[in-house]
């Protein structure tokens, strides 16, 4: 059973949110990933090449856009960590065209952005950014953490209070027996299976299971 994507801050809702665990699946955890780092400016590419670099992950980079889409098209990255303004084409031409190829229309793209503009910020969603980084606000540090986010299987098991906030309506809606329970006498209780799609904004897609 599988619910719509949620999109919700684990503050708001401290009484029927318990966290079990968080977990990377094996392959996410010994893979090597690949980020394709486009940006113009030679020292600002060459700090998050070696952040990067010393993070585990493979490095490609790129001067502007324009380049950043024949090497992505090339040889698929896992995701793309991108400047906004650059010559020939900036940061919103790339995504645009990345978002059009059937090869790299799913990848994850992440904006490093120097101005951090609002209007900035709302383009980047509307055309399906995955996240945008203010580089004077973000350290590199989290800008890692972020971008394996992006990548990696993030999944987590939630359990519910059946009897806080929301948690019958939900149960009414969706026909569930009012304790959450998968069926009688079998111990199994429904839980929610949330995987991050969008760190910046704790964005999950969301999936009600049943576990012991």
């Amino acid at each position: 059973m599988s619910l719509a994507v949620l999109s919700f801050s684990f503050l708001l809702f401290p009484a029927i949110l318990l966290l079990e665990r968080l977990f990377f699946t094996e392959n996410c955890m010994n893979k090597v990933f690949k980020i394709l780092l486009v940006d113009d400016d030679t020292d600002t590419r060459s700090l998050y090449a070696e952040v990067f670099r010393g993070a585990g992950f493979e490095v490609t980079e790129a001067k502007d856009g324009l380049e950043g889409l024949e090497l992505a098209t090339a040889n698929r990255p896992d995701i793309v960590f991108t400047g906004i303004i650059m010559p020939r084409m900036d940061g919103f031409a790339l995504t645009e065209a990345l978002r059009k190829n059937v090869t790299t229309a799913s990848l994850p793209i992440a904006f490093s952005s120097h101005l951090g503009r609002q209007e900035d910020q709302k383009r980047a969603r509307e055309m399906g950014v995955n996240d945008f980084i203010v580089r004077d606000v973000v350290t590199p540090n989290e800008v890692v953490a972020r971008l394996r986010s992006l990548v990696a299987e993030m999944e987590y098991r939630i359990a519910f209070d059946p009897w806080s906030l929301d948690a019958q309506r939900l149960a009414s809606d969706m026909r569930l027996p009012s304790n959450f329970s998968c069926s009688e006498n079998d111990g199994k209780q429904f839980v929610l299976r949330m995987r991050l799609k969008d760190a910046s904004t704790r964005l999950f897609e969301a999936e009600l299971i049943c576990i012991p």
